[in-house]
């Protein structure tokens, strides 16, 4: 069969190497036309998929070993490199490698963890009560990434009408430390199931500082396939050109049919190779 007569799935299971979903070969060969000075290099830009695709929220696998500053310091920063509103840099980093904080911190989880349990019914509810969600104790170091509101004053450029980009920045702070965690091969754990209040009580925050992600962070024995929660049953990875509208809310793709397939075959590729992200 001529390359350019295959179809679909025929041409993700032809594609090769680990770089093939993102620069797949023959057919599907980038357009040099369409291509930027800018891009980074074939490899380089595989790796900055790799890191996001194989990502995984750790829970229940990191190891005792603590993690060199240098490396810490390397995530830290990619964490204070991400985008904010107004440039106003809301967050702060408090780094906890006390047992006896993080004992306070565990506390706080258990109490608001068996409230949530009673939120959920049937076999929701048994699900729950086996799932690992967090790794405060195990992890060598934790971390909290916070949102300072009042940072740069009560007028923020950008955030004049939309009011919680701020918080947002914040998110992508913890975002890029995630992927620059996973880079160097150390695993992140986010845990959300707090009470804010107490939690701020626990680390001493002031009450006026959000507290936006509270990160378990270490090296650990793997690297799951799949997120937990898929592996355990709670929800599956929803199909990409399903959740992707044009011009208007609900609205199908009309003339960008061609986008809607690419999203298909690419999500196809991911699970060919294993990455089921």
């Amino acid at each position: 069969m001529n390359p350019s007569q295959k179809t679909g799935l025929e041409k993700v299971k032809g594609l090769q190497g680990q770089a093939a979903f993102y620069f797949p070969k023959g057919d599907y060969m980038e357009n040099q036309a369409n291509s930027s000075e800018h891009q980074f290099s074939e490899a380089d830009r595989a790796a900055v998929y790799q890191a996001i695709f194989s990502r995984r929220d750790v829970r229940g696998q990191f190891q005792a070993r603590a993690i060199p500053d240098e490396v810490l310091g390397r995530i830290i920063m990619a964490a204070h490199h991400a985008p904010s509103v107004g440039f106003m840099q809301p967050w702060n980093f408090l780094v906890v490698r006390s047992q006896q904080v993080k004992q306070r911190v565990h506390d706080v989880f258990r109490k608001a963890s068996s409230e949530a349990a009673q939120m959920f019914d049937g076999s929701r509810r048994e699900i729950y009560s086996r799932l690992k969600l967090e790794g405060i104790l195990e992890s060598p170091v934790n971390l909290c990434i916070t949102c300072d509101r009042e940072r740069t004053g009560p007028v923020v450029l950008g955030r004049t009408h939309m009011k919680t980009m701020d918080v947002y920045s914040s998110v992508c702070a913890a975002q890029n430390l995630w992927l620059a965690a996973r880079a160097e091969g150390v695993g992140v754990g986010w845990v959300s199931i707090f009470n804010e209040r107490e939690l701020q009580d626990a680390l001493g925050i002031p009450h006026h500082i959000v507290p936006v992600a509270y990160l378990c962070i270490g090296y650990v024995s793997h690297f799951h396939d799949k997120p937990e929660l898929e592996k355990a049953g709670w929800l599956a990875r929803l199909p990409v050109d399903e959740l992707v509208y044009f011009d208007q809310w609900a609205q199908g793709p009309g003339g960008g049919e061609a986008l809607a397939e690419q999203l298909r075959l690419q999500q196809a590729s991911i699970r060919e190779r294993g990455f089921k992200a």
